[in-house]
């Protein structure tokens, strides 16, 4: 890590958390949160005179958005990072925004608020896509397992119906046949 990155505590209190206290809580490994930071995903922490790093509860808050996010959404960590520092963007908007300020500053204010909103908005958008993409695949399948699960049930009916003649594919009902995928008899279910 940079020296110039690095923030140095101006008092320890009861505010700050060491590493493996970060970790117990947010149910990552130390290794995990060194990584976070390393790939700009945690602000490099506050260090003690030692050398030990210090979390404060933002720190935290932020490590549980990250994992809310990978295990929710799946986001890749270039996601987060980019989801998580529009979310920073919006807090220091609205900590310098000021009502009474002039319409241009108000103006400018709002207009950044609204373009990072709106590229946090498409990277989930893109996600709700595929979701919907592989919701719809799924769907498609269960179908198709239901349609052959219902004529493996009516073959086995008929083997085992009255006048039944030992014929192992059974006899099959007058009933046209739907869809064109070959089913577990050999046939389209």
């Amino acid at each position: 890590m940079k020296e110039g990155r690095t923030r140095v505590a101006p008092e320890i209190t009861g505010a700050y958390l060491q590493i493996g206290e970060v970790a117990e809580r947010t149910g990552v490994t130390q290794r995990t949160l060194r990584f976070y930071e390393e790939k700009g995903l945690l602000k490099p922490p506050s260090r003690m005179e030692g050398g030990f790093r210090l979390y404060s509860e933002d720190d935290v808050r932020r490590v549980e958005q990250i994992k809310r996010l990978q295990k929710l959404l799946g986001f890749t960590l270039a996601e987060i990072k980019e989801m998580v520092e529009a979310e920073e963007v919006k807090w220091q908007l609205q900590a310098e925004y000021r009502p009474k300020a002039d319409l241009a500053e108000r103006r400018q204010h709002i207009n950044r608020a609204l373009e990072v909103t709106e590229q946090q908005y498409a990277v989930i958008r893109q996600k709700v896509e595929a979701l919907r993409d592989m919701q719809t695949h799924l769907e498609e399948k269960l179908q198709t397992y239901r349609q052959w699960l219902f004529q493996v049930d009516e073959a086995l009916a008929a083997c085992q119906g009255p006048g039944a003649d030992g014929d192992s594919h059974g006899a099959r009902s007058g009933r046209p046949q739907t869809g064109a995928r070959p089913g577990p008899l050999g046939r389209a279910p």
